[in-house]
């Protein structure tokens, strides 16, 4: 690795006037600046940032931590982040926790000891990481004095309660998402206070994940424990395409025989054959002004909104009659 020093002897320089360049910090006359520009185009110098990092005891780096990478919710909150990031002159490190509190924590150690300017964070542990480092929680929130941003899951229920109301549900099983997670638990009190106002008959299919990986024995579940029923209000996309595949297999016809409804409006909802009705959520937009709150926060600004809820959308297509 080329180091500052080499760059000075190259270009006939002080180490400090190399410094002073590279940071554009203090005068360097332009001769000497051309020198600089030229011997670190020479011989492919990068400054170190782990090593300014640690004298400046702060990057311009931002750790995400997300709980599962290979659901498709959440590569665009991180497109969201790195844009905004990248706009602001940010990295991002991302660190998939895959729903695994001790990963969790190794990942703010990690992100702890390399200075890192700020966290945000989609995982679902139950507490923040100390008051060292700015942070913003992405999709779910937690009591206290916490920023965050994130759909407004209740009212996402209430969408989707009101959704399948309408179409003539009668018979309902409601998959509720992991109840450690804060929007899977304002969607279900969005949906189950649609269906107790409208009297319509549902039973509840506790879920512990959201992982694409359970998609599938959740589904085959639900059809093994549940004899009688019209319609399923999915936990996510992922799991409502699992259910229609489980349908299909078992003989049901969509909808005429089975309604379905998801949550999140990832593209291949609309791409599934029937198409399928869900709920979206702006997963770049909480990712983009989630990461425009915390580099505010870095940089001292004012935020006004501690606590940012952005609305979801019913999107209708034919899983529904």
């Amino acid at each position: 690795m080329i180091t500052i020093k080499q760059v000075a002897e190259y270009a006939g320089v002080s180490v400090a006037t190399v410094s002073r360049a590279l940071n554009d910090s203090g005068y360097v006359g332009k001769e000497s600046r051309k020198k600089v520009e030229e011997a670190v185009e020479a011989l492919g110098y990068f400054p170190n940032e782990v090593a300014r990092s640690l004298f400046q005891k702060t990057s311009r780096m931002l750790g995400l931590l997300l709980p599962d990478i290979s659901n498709p919710y959440f590569p665009l909150l991180a497109k969201g982040v790195e844009d905004c990031a990248q706009k602001n002159g940010y990295m991002v490190i991302l660190g998939n926790v895959e729903e695994d509190a001790d990963k969790e924590e190794m990942y703010v150690k990690f992100f702890s000891q390399y200075n890192i300017s700020g966290i945000l964070s989609a995982a679902s542990g139950k507490k923040a990481y100390g008051a060292q480092v700015p942070q913003v929680l992405l999709d779910r929130a937690l009591e206290g004095e916490n920023y965050s941003v994130s759909t407004d899951d209740t009212l996402g229920g209430e969408l989707a309660g009101q959704a399948v109301v309408d179409a003539g549900a009668r018979e309902i099983i409601v998959m509720a998402g992991p109840r450690k997670v804060s929007g899977a638990r304002d969607r279900l009190s969005g949906i189950l206070s649609v269906l107790n106002k409208e009297q319509v008959s549902y039973k509840v299919l506790e879920t512990e994940t959201f992982n694409v990986e359970k998609a599938e024995a959740t589904a085959q579940k639900l059809f093994d424990t549940f004899d009688t029923f019209d319609t399923v209000i999915a936990n996510n996309d992922v799991f409502a395409l699992a259910v229609m595949k489980e349908a299909i297999k078992r003989g049901f016809s969509i909808p005429e025989d089975i309604q379905i409804i998801g949550y999140d409006n990832m593209l291949f909802s609309r791409l599934m054959y029937p198409g399928l009705t869900t709920v979206a959520q702006p997963a770049y937009e909480v990712g983009y002004k989630g990461a425009k709150m915390l580099i505010d926060l870095i940089e001292k600004k004012t935020v006004a909104d501690k606590r940012v809820k952005l609305e979801p959308e019913l999107i209708r297509r034919d899983s529904l009659r």
